[in-house]
């Protein structure tokens, strides 16, 4: 098992990028959910989460899905595990427990869970195929694990509007800085069966970006935060920066964005 991150990459996702006390940063991480929480809760849903169930959810950020868990699944508690836990605090309460910790550190004993969900992670972090080991390991018997992470399906015919340079650039910048890469997800599939789990299937969703949309406002808010790391690749000025931000708020937007896939499986 190799370690994924990208050769140079010595920052870390909230601290050389994102940080979480940026004034703004909770907002663009709830406009993401906003678009995805449905779909991640209806895949929860489906498999049978509820009353009983103790659930770790990986990289809690806001809490959005640990609420869900509690007040809409039923589940008996949830341990919601992120480096930074102060977004968390206005969920903290019954059958809540929030847990400051850090997903690479190899002595990290959480516990054992009836499921245990993880989006928007594992792309951004070293060492992910051993991490998933981990997770499967931390399962209950009967247990589910459910990855999700970035997909992307480019238009092939565009390489050079504003918007693919601007979107190209950002893929580079968050690999050379952060160590960020979506090349494994669609391996998670086979990572899982690997793992011994059982009922492995996965599915993709690839949300249109339309002005306006929380989509569109989180994309925005990324590239803005993201500008010197964007210019600095040398596939994109200040200028194409601006012009595909403009975009994204235009009437004129119509474009494939970037998505989720989501792989899950059950141990025996």
């Amino acid at each position: 098992m190799t370690d994924s991150r990208s050769a140079g990459a010595a920052g870390r996702y909230g601290e050389d990028l994102f940080a979480p006390e940026h004034p703004r940063e909770a907002g663009r991480i709830d406009a993401a959910a906003l678009v995805y929480d449905p779909l991640t809760t209806h895949r929860l849903r489906a498999l049978g989460v509820g009353p009983g169930h103790r659930c770790l959810e990986v990289g809690a950020g806001t809490g959005t899905v640990a609420r869900w868990l509690l007040d809409e699944a039923g589940a008996e508690e949830v341990v919601a595990l992120d480096r930074d836990t102060d977004a968390l605090a206005a969920v903290a309460g019954r059958g809540l427990r929030v847990l400051r910790a850090d997903l690479t550190d190899e002595d990290l004993r959480p516990g054992a869970f009836d499921l245990i969900h993880a989006r928007f992670v594992l792309m951004h972090l070293p060492g992910r195929r051993r991490i998933v080991s981990r997770l499967a390991g931390w399962l209950n018997p009967g247990g589910a694990l459910v990855l999700g992470d970035a997909v992307e399906l480019p238009d092939a015919r565009d390489a050079s509007s504003p918007y693919r340079r601007t979107m190209d650039a950002m893929w580079r910048a968050l690999r050379t800085t952060i160590g960020t890469d979506i090349c494994d997800v669609p391996a998670y599939p086979r990572f899982l069966r690997e793992e011994g789990l059982r009922e492995v299937a996965a599915e993709v969703f690839c949300p249109p970006l339309t002005a306006g949309s929380p989509l569109a406002r989180f994309w925005s808010e990324t590239w803005s935060r993201m500008r010197p790391e964007l210019t600095a690749t040398g596939l994109v000025d200040a200028d194409t920066v601006a012009e595909a931000t403009a975009y994204l708020d235009s009437p004129g937007l119509a474009e494939l964005g970037p998505g989720m896939a989501m792989a899950w499986g059950r141990r025996d």
